[in-house]
């Protein structure tokens, strides 16, 4: 079966850094455009990162120059790197995969606080 499963999430302070991983099984990881996307309490689901099977990379506006997303085929996984976190980054941090089925993992809880 499909699991994706986030780690790396955490507190940390306002201009700091975390780096999320998602660890995908159950499907053939290279065909798949991996996503990262986000939900703070209180609002909907939103795009973070997207990075497709040629690794071209999408982001959203208020991630752009700081967060950046990576894949690795041979390990299955996908990563965030995110720099200069701000306050408003606080959610929790759910990984996606989509060939034409669609699943996410469980997410993870990043918070940026002083």
């Amino acid at each position: 079966q499909v699991q994706l499963v986030e780690s790396g999430g955490g507190l940390v302070q306002p201009g700091g850094s975390l780096r999320l991983s998602c660890a995908a099984s159950g499907f053939i990881f290279s065909i798949a455009t991996m996503g990262w996307y986000r939900q703070a309490p209180e609002k909907q689901r939103e795009l973070v990162a997207t990075i497709a099977v040629g690794s071209s990379t999408n982001y959203a506006d208020s991630v752009k120059g700081r967060f950046t997303i990576s894949r690795d085929n041979a390990k299955n996984t996908v990563d965030l790197q995110m720099n200069n976190l701000k306050p408003e980054d606080t959610a929790v941090y759910y990984c996606n995969a989509d060939w034409g089925r669609n699943f996410w993992g469980q997410g993870t809880q990043v918070t940026v606080s002083s």
